[in-house]
């Protein structure tokens, strides 16, 4: 299957071979993976529990396993920054089961291939249907290959939002102080 979605470029793809191995034996999943170059190079890791709700301290632990396989394969040649991440509420869709999880939820998904006559919609999630995502656009329900994706993610809405406090106090880790996606303060040890 086609994983271009989680990590774009050769590079991507060969730090995500890397990364990921190390990230889900700590428990957690890949989201994403970028190299951004440029003046200072960043390597930006987005990573999620399987139930969602990753906190800071999860994304800390990450850096630090990540961050001491990639000295050793050292596979960036330059000096760069790595940068792990939560997805946030506005998430990327990376995933087949990421288009499960959220159907009924608000999207908009970037293609490659021109599908009528066009390479951006927006709409509802439909669900999966063998390798195609679904979604409802104003002339009905189309269906995209995942293969076509090329960019994939939530639209913030009120719904969303609700759902996702839902779940974080459902899990027992919404701080209701903290509503920055960075959060600062110190968690509960133990808390996990």
């Amino acid at each position: 299957m086609n994983n271009d979605l989680i990590a774009k470029a050769a590079i991507d793809q060969r730090l995500a071979q890397i990364i990921t191995p190390v990230i889900e034996d700590l428990g957690y999943e890949l989201v994403r993976v970028r190299l951004m170059t440029g003046k200072n190079a960043i390597l930006q890791v987005m990573a999620d529990k399987p139930e969602g709700g990753i906190e800071v301290d999860d994304c800390a632990k990450i850096s630090n396993e990540v961050g001491a396989v990639l000295d050793v394969e050292d596979p960036i040649a330059e000096e760069y920054a790595l940068e792990v991440s939560s997805p946030g509420i506005d998430r990327p869709l990376t995933r087949m089961k990421d288009f499960e999880n959220f159907e009924g939820y608000e999207a908009k998904i970037e293609t490659t291939e021109l599908v009528d006559g066009r390479r951006r919609f927006k709409g509802e999630l439909a669900g999966i249907e063998g390798d195609e995502v679904l979604i409802n656009v104003a002339e009905g329900t189309l269906g995209l290959k995942f293969d076509w994706l090329s960019d994939a993610k939530l639209v913030l809405t009120d719904e969303l939002i609700t759902e996702m406090l839902r779940q974080r106090k459902a899990a027992g880790t919404l701080n209701e102080d903290a509503f920055d996606e960075i959060q600062t303060e110190e968690s509960d040890e133990g808390e996990n």
